[in-house]
């Protein structure tokens, strides 16, 4: 199959996609963003072109119709890092579908998933998944919040996406507030970084690392998911701008049990919504009730779902199978044991808490796969800096604000 691939974006997440089409098709990848990222910057794998207002509606279709002009003769698959483009993608379908293949969910859906406050009032009493205990503090307003939470508790932006492009000393992307003297500080800290939106305050799961899960799905354009997976994440990153995103994970292993009904939970709950393309759901095993809650969906491939390509899902060739070719694609559960890694096995050996997943990770070092890291893209620059990214971690999980407990 003769396809072009264009990605949206810059980061570890269109990294590794074009990765993928160039581990599956040896092709490269073009990409479009606003500023370089040394992700892709570096890489020999993809063909990159900047724009300076790619944000903005009118200039990122100006630029997709630029794109199309000189590839028309060719099929065009279209795929995007981040939410943003997303929302713009799935705003313009009448404009796009008919020059570029692409598989995103309804707008509406898209604004309910990205919007944590929409996403919590909108599911809060779904019958298929659970989510934390949940209440909602206005930046506009100057009274204190109010809850019964016990401490600690968590602290997050509704609105990623205003909330990204700001910057501001003390800002983080999780907030974990342990009594109410931080709580306040940590309000008047992001309101005066000029945060308007909602914030979402939530009780804390307990658990260290090893209680949370990545859970990636694939569904068809009639809304039927056909791959689906479930990793036991051991290690978050713990640098205050990345704390959320795991940093080792194992596909097909689970030590808190009763996989088949997470399975089941996830594939009906994006069914019941209509739910088109990737997404990710971030789980978190609760041992006082037993029950995997539902911390937050993304409307799209996540950081780490690289791990479905050796899991035997490569993330552009199923879209190119879906999409172009047409092809009926049975649902399949992904249970391979992979393991997935952007930290050095030293880390693994001092941060990850939980005994008997560190020792199933060790055992699964050799075979290991890091998103990143590619060795058919292995410039001495490109190697030099995944070294120093490598050796930084160190600090980061010695000075990391996020513990481990």
């Amino acid at each position: 199959m003769d396809f072009t691939l264009l990605i949206v974006g810059a980061d570890a997440n269109a990294y590794y996609m074009a990765r993928c089409y160039h581990e599956r098709y040896n092709k490269k990848a073009f990409l479009i963003a606003t500023k370089p990222i040394w992700f892709t910057s570096l890489s020999e794998i993809v063909d990159i072109k900047y724009y300076e207002n790619l944000w903005e509606e009118r200039e990122f279709l100006r630029v997709l119709d630029e794109f199309y002009e000189n590839h028309k003769n060719e099929k065009i698959l279209l795929v995007s890092s981040t939410e943003n483009y997303i929302t713009m993608i799935s705003k313009n379908k009448e404009k796009l579908e008919g020059k570029y293949y692409f598989n995103y969910p309804k707008g509406e859906i898209i604004d309910i998933i990205v919007n944590k406050e929409l996403f919590y009032k909108e599911y809060d009493n779904n019958s298929i998944i659970s989510i934390p205990k949940t209440i909602y503090y206005s930046c506009l307003d100057d009274e204190e919040v109010k809850h019964d939470f016990m401490y600690p508790i968590i602290v997050k932006p509704a609105d990623v996406v205003p909330y990204r492009q700001i910057d501001f000393e003390g800002k983080k992307k999780i907030y974990k507030v342990e009594d109410e003297k931080e709580l306040n500080e940590v309000i008047h800290c992001i309101k005066k970084g000029g945060y308007k939106s909602t914030l979402i305050i939530q009780e804390y799961i307990p658990g260290d690392d090893s209680h949370l899960f990545d859970s990636v799905i694939y569904s068809n354009k009639n809304g039927k998911v056909k791959r689906i997976t479930l990793a036991q994440i051991g290690l978050q990153e713990h640098k205050y701008d990345l704390v959320g995103n795991a940093a080792v994970m194992i596909n097909g292993y689970n030590q808190f049990g009763n996989t088949e009904e997470v399975l089941n939970m996830v594939k009906k709950f994006a069914e019941s919504i209509g739910y088109t393309g990737f997404a990710e759901f971030d789980l978190k095993y609760d041992s006082r009730d037993k029950k995997f809650k539902v911390l937050e969906i993304n409307p799209r491939q996540g950081r780490s779902s690289y791990y479905l390509t050796p899991a035997g899902c490569n993330l552009i060739e199923i879209l190119a199978r879906d999409l172009i070719e047409k092809e009926k694609l049975k649902y399949e559960y992904l249970d391979k044991e992979v393991m997935l890694s952007f930290v050095p096995k030293k880390i693994i050996k001092n941060y990850i808490v939980n005994e008997e997943y560190k020792e199933k990770a060790l055992s699964l070092w050799k075979t290991h796969v890091n998103p990143i890291k590619y060795s058919k893209d292995s410039s001495l620059k490109r190697n030099y800096t995944l070294l120093r990214k490598d050796l930084r971690y160190f600090k980061d999980y010695k000075e990391g604000y996020w513990k481990n407990k």
